[in-house]
């Protein structure tokens, strides 16, 4: 899992901010693949937060695939409600960093 931890208030700040977003990504029936995961790490390059859609997966199958989806996408599962999925990953460089954490 990317070791990056974030505090509770540091989370909350983050869902806070993801209320707004559209979701960038929908995962559907083709599942995960690596052309999903190039266009993940490239959202998460350019903003940091990512909101990802679920379409047609039941609650247990959608845990499973966020935690799969943060191991292998180095990023953070920050929130779920329903049928989305918030994902975090802090930018490397500091100069180039859009989102502040408390």
């Amino acid at each position: 899992m990317y070791d990056f931890p974030l505090t509770g208030a540091q989370k909350s700040h983050l869902r806070g901010l993801g209320q707004t977003l559209e979701p960038a990504l929908k995962l559907g029936k083709g599942g995960i693949t690596p052309a999903f995961f190039a266009e993940l790490q490239r959202l998460l390059r350019a903003h940091e937060l990512v909101k990802l859609r679920f379409l047609g997966a039941d609650r247990d199958e959608r845990a499973a695939l966020c935690n799969r989806i943060a191991d292998e996408g180095r990023c953070v599962c920050v929130g779920t409600v329903g049928h989305t999925a918030l994902f975090y990953r802090q930018h490397p460089e500091p100069a180039e960093r859009r989102i502040t954490l408390p």
